[in-house]
């Protein structure tokens, strides 16, 4: 009698193994792995949206949005929401049409057209003082500012310049500096004559060109062969030093 209620305990205890293992894996956790249910606001759908723009566009800087239009949200609840943009806009710009579709627990909730308001905001170098043409560039001489790229789209963002830049023309104190304001600093100058370096494998030939335009670190110039008199392009390398590339 003393072992009755001992293996009455072990034959229930058999029988619930039993019947959790012939449930499917997902239902013993699926109360511990569903957050709390709730409707889906507005903030998240913003957030959501930010987030897939500046991911899919590779932005750099803070983006920011702002609907256009009242967004009327789904009545129901769910533990899971996610916003798939189905239709991109070509280029990120500071008004865009975004076509949408909301999951509710991975099931679809509903399809949306939201017209948004885009900032995307970025630190961008300011002339601390007056700056002349020709000056090398110095960031003693400059400031931050965070402008809104969008806005200011030539704005020279503060993780671009060094002394391999001049200024290209003169820029006001307290204005923003553009790309259009600095350029390479010349390594090669129109009329000089240059070393010029060809090589392909273990071979490498050396010449001297006259260049038929200034040139800064990298880029392309067009040089004149002296013997021959023909024209080639070769890419600067060095003060007076370019390199033909195959």
């Amino acid at each position: 009698m003393q072992n009755l209620p001992r293996r009455f305990s072990l034959s229930r205890l058999l029988l619930l193994v039993a019947s959790l293992s012939a449930l499917p894996p997902f239902s013993l956790f699926l109360h511990a792995e569903s957050g709390p249910v709730a409707p889906f606001t507005q903030d998240a759908l913003v957030g959501a949206l930010t987030r897939d723009l500046a991911a899919h566009f590779n932005l750099e800087g803070e983006l920011q949005l702002e609907l256009l239009r009242a967004w009327n949200p789904s009545s129901g609840v769910a533990s899971r929401w996610e916003v798939v943009i189905t239709e991109y806009p070509t280029v990120v710009a500071n008004a865009m049409l975004l076509r949408c579709r909301v999951l509710a627990d991975g099931v679809p909730s509903g399809e949306t057209t939201l017209t948004v308001r885009a900032n995307l905001w970025r630190d961008a170098w300011v002339a601390r003082q007056p700056l002349v043409n020709g000056a090398t560039f110095d960031p003693a001489l400059l400031e931050t500012r965070r402008v809104d790229v969008f806005r200011d789209r030539d704005a020279l963002p503060a993780t671009v310049g060094d002394q391999t830049f001049i200024f290209a023309r003169g820029v006001s104190a307290g204005r923003v500096v553009t790309w259009r304001d600095i350029s390479r600093r010349p390594l090669v100058r129109k009329g000089d004559v240059v070393e010029i370096t060809a090589a392909e494998g273990n071979l490498s030939v050396t010449m001297k060109a006259m260049a038929l335009q200034n040139g800064g670190q990298g880029e392309a110039v067009t040089f004149r062969n002296l013997e021959s008199r023909k024209d080639f392009t070769a890419f600067v390398i060095d003060e007076n030093r370019a390199q033909v590339r195959f």
